[in-house]
C-alpha cells in the first residue's frame, strides 16, 4: 500500500506517519510506502526509515506530477491555520482551497485517464465550520448535523473543502471521508499561527518552567481532544467501510467538552501548584473574537458508532503529553517546570 500524507512534516503528520510506520499496515494492507509532502522536511527519524519518501515545498508544486503517481490512500491534513488565513487572505486561499482541489483534481485524473479505482482520502476538517450567525444562532451543543455557519476564513475553507470532497466522491473520482477535529492539545513545541494555540501553552510552557499568556476568559469553553485520539479517529475514518461512514457529509471526531479553567485545575492536579500559577490571563481580544464564535461543546455520534470516544477527564491528556515528553529527546527541556517540583 502505497499512501500519502499531506502537511506530513507537522505535528499532526509526522504522528500520524509513526504509527502507521509502527503499525506497518493500514485496512489490513501492508504499508510498503509513505509519501511526506510539506513544505520542510520532516523530523530525521521519518526521512531514516526506508519506506518513507519525502515531497518537500508548496503542495500545489507537487499536485500536477501526482496525477502519474498511484496512491492507495491520502490523507489531506496540510492546511494554513486560523491566526494565518485572518491575517493573510490570499495565503488562506491558496493553502486551503487552491492546493485541495489541485490535489482532488491530481486524484481524479488517475481515475478518468489511467482508469484507476477511487483513491480513499481522509480530510482533516475542524470545528472551525461551527459558529454564530444573526439568522442561525450557534446552539450550546452542536452534533454532526448542526448546520455549519463557520465565522472565520479558515472555517470558510474547511467546510468548502468539505463540500468538494463529498463532490468529487459522488462523482466516483475519490473515497472521500471528512473528519472534523476538535483542537488537539497539547503540543510540543513552539506556538503556532492558530488562534487555538493558547489550548497547548498553557499546559505547556508551565510545563517547561516557563509563564503562559492566556488571552481568553477562564469560563470559556471547548471540545479538546489528544494527538492520540485524533491521530486514532483519523486511522479509524480510513478504515470504516462507506456504509459504516455513512453518507458523504463530514463527522464530528470525539472532544472533550471542558473549560479553560477546568483544564488549569486538571493541570495544577497533576504538575502542583507552583506550574498553574505559571498562567497569567491577559486579554487578547482579537483572539477573544475568534474563538468565542467557536462551538462550546460537541457531540460525535456517527464517530461514537465507530468505536471512536473522547478523553474522560483532562488530567489524562496532561498526563499523556507528559509520557510522550518523557520518551522524547528534550525531555529535560519540556519537563523542567515538573521536575523542578
Amino acid at each position: 500500500m502505497r499512501l500519502l500524507i499531506t502537511g506530513g512534516a507537522g505535528f499532526l503528520g509526522a504522528r500520524l506517519a509513526r504509527t502507521l510506520l509502527a503499525r506497518g499496515q493500514l485496512a489490513n494492507q501492508p504499508i510498503t510506502e509513505l509519501v511526506l509532502a510539506d513544505q520542510v522536511a520532516p523530523p530525521a527519524d521519518l526521512v531514516a526509515d526506508p519506506r518513507v519518501h519525502v515531497k518537500t515545498g508548496p503542495l500545489l508544486d507537487h499536485c500536477q506530477a501526482l496525477q502519474h503517481e498511484a496512491m492507495d490512500g491520502v490523507f489531506h491534513l496540510a492546511s494554513a491555520v486560523s491566526g494565518e488565513c485572518e491575517t493573510d487572505f490570499d495565503l488562506g486561499l491558496r493553502s486551503n482551497l487552491d492546493s485541495t482541489r489541485a490535489l482532488l483534481d491530481a486524484l481524479r485524473a488517475r481515475v478518468q485517464q489511467a482508469g484507476a479505482a477511487p483513491t480513499r482520502l481522509v480530510f482533516s476538517s475542524s470545528i472551525a465550520v461551527f459558529g454564530p450567525d444573526d439568522a442561525v444562532p450557534l446552539p450550546d451543543v452542536v452534533h454532526d448535523d448542526t448546520l455549519c455557519t463557520p465565522q472565520t476564513s479558515y472555517g470558510i475553507h474547511k467546510h468548502i473543502c468539505e463540500h468538494l470532497v463529498a463532490d468529487y466522491t459522488r462523482k466516483g473520482f475519490i473515497d472521500g471521508r471528512s473528519a472534523r477535529l476538535m483542537t488537539v492539545t497539547t503540543r510540543p513545541g513552539k506556538p503556532n499561527g492558530a488562534a487555538s494555540s493558547f489550548f497547548s501553552g498553557i499546559i505547556r510552557e508551565p510545563l517547561a518552567g516557563m509563564e503562559a499568556i492566556c488571552p481568553v476568559p477562564p469560563t470559556l469553553t471547548h471540545s479538546v481532544s489528544s494527538p492520540r485520539a485524533t491521530v486514532e479517529g483519523l486511522i479509524a475514518v480510513f478504515e470504516c467501510s462507506r456504509e459504516a461512514y455513512g453518507g458523504r457529509t463530514a463527522m464530528n471526531l470525539p472532544g472533550l467538552n471542558v473549560s479553560v479553567q477546568q483544564m488549569l485545575d486538571a493541570l495544577e492536579a497533576v504538575a502542583g501548584p507552583e506550574v498553574r500559577a505559571r498562567v497569567r490571563f491577559q486579554p487578547d481580544e482579537a483572539i477573544i473574537g475568534i474563538v468565542s464564535r467557536w462551538a462550546k461543546a460537541t457531540t460525535a455520534k456517527r464517530a461514537n458508532a465507530l468505536g471512536l470516544v473522547a478523553e474522560k477527564n483532562f488530567e489524562d491528556i496532561i498526563r499523556q503529553y507528559i509520557a510522550d515528553a518523557q520518551a522524547g529527546p528534550n525531555a529535560a527541556e519540556a519537563l523542567r517546570g515538573l521536575t523542578a517540583r
